[in-house]
């Protein structure tokens, strides 16, 4: 992996490798940390593909943070988009349906909904989200790492030349065929390949048949179709068929839309892919991370990938900048891959049974049709009873246990009866997400996390006394008499949140001395502040 000895052109904190929505989340979280990036993008523009479709509820939590989720709201789809539906052919009606969880309609778990959109939409955002610098066209070609800093060489092949770039830290979210990866020679564990498939981009005027049962995705017996923006715009994406270099993809496409449809698709664009499903060995060699794809490959249905991806980046950026910064020390990037490499493993598992769901749904009609004719209108039992994409607990529930999480040896009781679904049940115990509380008409106790670690009590007078030493960035926010019962507090309690939203600590009633604060941030943090 040796470099070759020219000279350095380019010195960042942080160099960020694929601009794909997970770098792009990353550029936009560490530019509000006040780290100095650059992102690198092997292409030479932003992809035009659709390619992931749904952004959850804890994404949209960090699109609120970053001030995005209204923009990335009026560019996606209205929530009764957040459904799916079994067809035999697109003009043909429903024999089973499944909402989306979190997406087709408010949840009091969270002070958002997720979104229906295309990455094509949402990247332009992200790009939009911070002012660092991107270069598009610079391919990695070589890494070396230092005691202090990693060098990589880039090369830009329209231009033919070589920059290398010095930066104390990198992260890699070059994708499922992650370069870093690869030099690094982290192997991965899981199915692997799972099959080539093919995105077919196409206009259509598919209006009328599901303006009365809109979906984020069709599935049929013929490949799946789903509608790419508000204004217009279809995508059909199913298994490459042998001879792909012939295909008839028009004649394809309208297989799926059915004998009945009296319309041609007009296809516009055509992409091959693999799905992949593996998570990475390791997250880290020293003083490189990977995230997104190219930590973990996770099959489509569900719509789960990126955005695993993005809750790795706020994972992480924020004990970058606490690197950066001087206020944590090394042992902080180990927590990344104790906390994220359990949750990719988790989510894998769960994009896999979905997929066996899937199969199981059209296989059930399959069956059906044989027995009881082509022409069936009945209904198949679904093998899931509506809980397809009833994934709370999986992306609000996430747990982490780390030396960056204090355990208080107790157990709290559950948040009343705040979730109303049994997959999630809000809790304030120490590597929890802190639950979404109101703590005003229109502020949630998530709106007050941001670049400092927060603490949450019901007596900010009293613990002020131990904050004003302490060289972390921390806040105090006030609770109120219920939000403090709520949250199982005595009057002197506290709850200290981390950067990216987990509670790191807990003290159920006032801790003797005037220590306990900042023997937790030293430990969260692995360093003893500046």
């Amino acid at each position: 992996m040796a470099v070759a000895d020219t000279q350095v052109e380019v010195e960042v904190e942080v160099l960020i490798v694929g601009g794909g929505p997970v770098g792009l989340t990353a550029r936009a979280l560490l530019e509000r940390w006040g780290v100095r990036t650059l992102l690198v993008e092997k292409h030479r523009e932003l992809s035009p593909f659709p390619r992931s479709r749904l952004v959850n509820a804890r994404s949209m939590e960090i699109f609120r943070q970053l001030g995005l989720a209204a923009e990335i709201t009026a560019c996606g789809f209205a929530p009764e988009f957040g459904r799916i539906r079994f067809r035999d052919t697109l003009y043909d009606g429903d024999f089973a349906s499944a909402a989306m969880v979190g997406i087709n309609a408010p949840i009091p778990e969270s002070p958002v909904i997720g979104v229906v959109t295309s990455q094509d939409r949402l990247e332009p955002t992200l790009i939009g989200a911070a002012d660092a610098q991107v270069r598009f066209g610079a391919e990695l070609i070589g890494l070396d790492e230092e005691p202090e800093s990693v060098v990589a060489l880039l090369t830009d092949h329209q231009h033919g030349r070589e920059t290398r770039v010095r930066a104390r830290y990198v992260l890699a979210a070059d994708g499922a065929n992650s370069t870093v990866r690869q030099r690094l020679g982290i192997g991965t564990t899981g199915p692997g390949e799972m099959g080539g498939f093919t995105t077919v981009v196409f206009d259509a005027d598919l209006g009328p048949w599901c303006a009365e049962q809109p979906a984020g995705v069709y599935f049929t017996a013929h490949g799946s179709l789903a509608p790419l923006y508000p204004e217009g715009g279809w995508a059909w994406f199913g298994l490459t068929p042998e001879d792909a270099g012939r295909a008839d993809w028009s004649a394809l496409v309208s297989r799926a839309l059915g004998p009945g449809a009296d319309t041609r698709a007009e296809v516009l664009r055509v992409q091959h892919w693999v799905m992949n499903a593996f998570v990475a060995e390791r997250f880290r060699h020293g003083r490189i991370l990977l995230a997104g794809d190219a930590a973990h490959a996770i099959p489509i249905f569900g719509g789960m990938g990126m955005n695993a991806g993005i809750a790795d980046v706020h994972n992480l950026c924020w004990k970058l900048a606490g690197l950066v910064h001087g206020w944590s020390g090394p042992s902080m990037l180990e927590t990344y891959e104790t906390e994220r490499r359990p949750v990719a493993q988790l989510t894998l598992r769960q994009a896999v049974a979905n997929t066996q769901l899937a199969v199981q749904v059209l296989n059930r009609r399959r069956e059906q049709r044989h027995t009881d004719g082509a022409a069936t209108s009945a209904r198949v039992e679904l093998p899931w009873s509506e809980r397809y994409f009833a994934q709370l607990g999986l992306v609000l529930g996430v747990v982490y246990h780390s030396d960056a999480v204090l355990a208080d040896g107790s157990t709290a009781p559950p948040l009343s009866d705040a979730g109303s679904d049994a997959d999630y049940v809000p809790t304030p115990e120490p590597g929890h997400r802190m639950p979404h509380l109101w703590l005003s008409h229109d502020r949630s106790s998530l709106d007050a996390f941001g670049e400092w670690f927060t603490l949450l009590t019901p007596d900010p007078h009293g613990w002020e006394r131990d904050s004003d030493s302490l060289s972390w960035p921390l806040r105090i926010e006030p609770l109120t008499g219920e939000q403090t019962d709520l949250c199982g507090l005595a009057p002197g309690g506290a709850l200290l949140i981390r950067p990216d939203g987990h509670i790191g600590a807990r003290w159920r009633d006032r801790p003797p001395g005037d220590s306990a604060l900042r023997h937790a941030l030293a430990t969260i943090t692995g360093s003893t502040g500046r």
